[in-house]
């Protein structure tokens, strides 16, 4: 990979980034890993991150030598209180407003398993806070650039559109295009926006306030988790009805892949791992493997394929898919291991199972931070059977840890997994195992086929080292989001890189894809899409839920 070079040819760049979860103070998934990781790795390129979040009871907690910096008496009829601290390496800046935020579990969910109903005035509050911020509300300390991640986030661009307030460019990262932020019309006062914000080109979404199209609208750049997943959400098939709308604003949209902390993920010091060894040590894992079916009732047979998928389990992940098919998979030397959460018909599917299959079966149905780490450790394959994945970052755990990653062939998954296909096996560079359609007829024919290759030891194993070889980090890969921020600022991108051969684009894109990293125009749509027609259709609105 291209070496690149922190940047020492102008002041450091100063990033708002505003967030609804940061590992490890709030995790629901993929998003809250991204915004904990992203901030370390971007020092490296002259970029200082603060982070907005709210202020939940595990961040409070979490904050040291903490700083009251703003009382902000009436924001949307709460008072707020802004406290600045440090946390685990992070300069973090929280929300202090206890109605809103002071509860306890999943910042989203209600104990019940649906939707806190104030999530609209709790992530407007952290919306406007962000926006208030960006204008320049605390004298000590203003950004050059903010960047606001998925729905919770998405009415920070239209509060500094209609405020008319100078302030600095939004660079928006979609995580996950299906969770969307839809709340009535009636709450547009209650939100602080102008009556002229319920516009097709505003807020407006088939009648309601849509949080995540405000910031597909508004942002001065969109960025998606990976090239992939950039171009499939300008598609009908995968755009969640927002794909035209994308595919009219192609020009400033672009997937950047993400990574991995690899201090975070790493089996020779990982405390999770019960036998640690190095990265690449296909030999020194193997004990990892007996000792997890031992602890959890499964036969010690090495020759059994042990199954792991850590995931919360819907149907977007494909939970359901596996549970149909693990009668089947268990007439053959398989062993499955489940570890997540998620919605309770397939995780009383998965309990069924268990009670059947004991001696194949065996789940942990609730959110297990250590048992992530751990299960990587001991499986020979992990399973990602996603009907659509953003980006993933399952397969870079197991690739990093020695487990192949048997995957579907979407998004961020097909970005990073290279199939072991008859060709990619001779020539030595697979890495795991890819299938498409995703339904269960193909999930099991992937299965069946690792199985044949785990039989075939020297093969397994060069998969194993060859996963391990693949770089999972933001090395490289937060270059492009420096290089990105940096000419948002003015500033000039081609400081973030030791290489030469980044040339200013046509119109006002100036980043060339490199490695981990597309621009995607309407271009690359499929034929007979034209960025007229996408500029004129919003398509309907998913049939999903607000949390992420």
């Amino acid at each position: 990979m291209t070496n690149v070079m922190p940047i020492a040819t102008s002041p450091e760049l100063q990033l708002l980034s505003v967030a609804s979860e940061m590992y490890p103070f709030v995790k629901t998934g993929g998003l809250g890993d991204v915004v904990g990781s992203l901030p370390t790795a971007l020092r490296g390129y002259g970029i200082q991150t603060r982070t907005l979040l709210p202020g939940y009871r595990s961040v409070m907690a979490a904050l040291e030598n903490r700083r009251l910096v703003l009382h902000m008496p009436d924001v949307l009829g709460r008072a707020v209180d802004l406290w600045e601290g440090h946390a685990r390496g992070h300069t973090l800046l929280a929300i202090d407003v206890p109605e809103l935020y002071d509860r306890p579990g999943n910042p989203y969910l209600a104990p019940d398993g649906r939707d806190w109903p104030d999530n609209g005035i709790r992530y407007a509050v952290l919306a406007r806070v962000g926006a208030s911020l960006a204008q320049g509300c605390w004298e000590e300390w203003r950004p050059d650039v903010v960047q606001t991640h998925d729905w919770q986030t998405g009415l920070l661009p239209a509060y500094l559109r209609y405020d008319g307030i100078a302030a600095p460019p939004v660079a928006h990262v979609i995580h996950n295009l299906a969770f969307q932020g839809l709340f009535p019309r009636d709450l547009l006062h209650a939100f602080g926006l102008p009556d002229h914000a319920m516009q097709m080109d505003g807020v407006e979404y088939h009648g309601q306030i849509g949080f995540m199209k405000s910031a597909l609208q508004m942002a001065a750049r969109l960025t998606a988790v990976s090239p992939t997943y950039a171009e499939e959400i300008q598609t009908p098939a995968e755009g969640m009805g927002l794909d035209g709308l994308l595919r009219s604003r192609s020009d400033v949209l672009s997937g950047i892949l993400n990574g991995i902390d690899l201090k975070e993920w790493n089996p020779a010091a990982d405390p999770s791992v019960i036998f640690p060894y190095a990265v690449g040590d296909v030999v020194g894992r193997r004990a990892n493997k007996r000792v997890f079916q031992a602890e959890f009732g499964l036969p010690q047979n090495p020759d059994a394929l042990l199954l792991g998928m850590v995931s919360r389990l819907t149907t977007q992940k494909g939970a359901d898919l596996l549970a149909e098919i693990a009668p089947r998979l268990f007439e053959h030397p398989i062993q499955m291991a489940i570890v997540g959460v998620g919605d309770a018909a397939i995780m009383r599917a998965f309990a069924t199972l268990q009670s059947r299959y004991p001696r194949n079966l065996v789940c942990h149905l609730r959110y297990s931070e250590t048992l992530g780490h751990r299960l990587h450790s001991a499986v020979d394959a992990s399973l990602v059977p996603s009907r659509f994945e953003p980006c993933g970052l399952t397969q870079f755990h197991a690739l990093r840890y020695g487990s192949i990653p048997i995957a579907a062939r979407v998004g961020g998954l097909s970005d990073t997994i290279v199939d072991a296909n008859s060709a990619a096996t001779a020539e030595g560079v697979a890495n795991g195992i890819l299938f498409s359609p995703t339904n269960a007829d193909t999930l099991f024919g992937a299965i069946r086929r690792a199985q044949g290759l785990f039989r075939q030891k020297a093969i397994w194993a060069r998969l194993q080292r060859n996963g391990a070889l693949h770089d999972v980090s933001w090395e490289g890969k937060a270059a492009y989001y420096a290089r990105l921020f940096l000419e948002m600022a003015g500033r000039d991108p081609r400081s973030a890189d030791a290489d030469d051969d980044i040339a200013p684009r046509r119109g006002d894109v100036s980043l060339r894809p490199k490695r981990g990293m597309r621009i995607v125009t309407a271009a690359r749509m499929p034929q007979g899409t034209t960025r007229a027609r996408a500029s004129m259709h919003i398509g309907p609105p998913p049939r999903t839920g607000t949390h992420a």
